[in-house]
């Protein structure tokens, strides 16, 4: 019988990939339809902070396809090319979502508060795994039992970060889908229905994430009970 941790890695692996081309699929298709508004992502996102009475945030402009983020600690709000210029459904969900990470950080929304505590043990974490894995387990530089500990480790913080991150995304597609339509952006109808097939599709990455997180969680101490 196949062990629940790699039926847990297996299943978030197909879902990652299924999701990653959902994503693609709708945003391609989403970001050839003009919305009615007629606004750029950059525009929307400075309209939604303004609206918010949120004047500190920067909205700039980065390289790189749906590399979209925002950063809570130098109140950047980062649009990729493609979202920053174009006045398109897509890139209207997007810059929405995004400046919706902004309001919580405004509000204090508690999640993105202990996400942003548990971000510097995720980069040190994320950091030092493949050196645990390829120095315990290929060239045994590390006990074996050591090894297996500190891989548990790090994927306990890693799944606790991915686990907190799904409220974070999830309020922040919400509010953008309310946002939206509340300040007449995106139109009912075909224009939300765009907007809901771009994020969707987005938010199912964040799932994937935390169940391959997890999967690899239960592995390592699967192995650490073996051991």
């Amino acid at each position: 019988m196949i062990p629940f941790s790699i039926f847990l890695i297996v299943v978030a692996m197909v879902l990652g990939i299924w999701a990653q081309s959902r994503v693609s699929s709708a945003f391609n298709q989403y970001s050839k339809v003009r919305s009615t508004s007629n606004l750029t992502g950059a525009e929307v996102a400075r309209h939604i902070l303004d609206s918010a009475q949120i004047h500190d945030v920067e909205v700039v402009q980065i390289d790189g396809m749906l590399g979209d983020h925002y950063d809570p600690t130098t109140k950047r709000l980062c649009l990729s090319t493609a979202v920053y210029n174009t006045p398109s459904v897509a890139a209207a969900g997007i810059a929405a979502h995004e400046t919706g990470h902004a309001i919580q950080h405004a509000k204090a929304y508690a999640p993105l508060k202990l996400r942003m505590m548990v971000v510097p043990a995720t980069q040190l974490v994320s950091q030092a795994l493949p050196y645990i894995i390829f120095g315990g387990f290929f060239l045994h530089l590390l006990p074996g039992l050591l090894a297996v500990q500190l891989g548990a480790l790090c994927y306990g913080v890693m799944t606790f970060f991915q686990l907190i991150t799904l409220p974070v995304e999830f309020d922040a597609t919400r509010r953008a889908k309310i946002i939206l339509q509340h300040m007449s952006i995106i139109q009912p109808g075909a224009e939300a229905a765009g907007v809901n097939k771009v994020l969707n599709a987005a938010a199912l990455t964040y799932v994937a994430a935390f169940l391959g997180s997890l999967g690899n969680l239960l592995w390592m101490l699967g192995l650490s009970r073996r051991n």
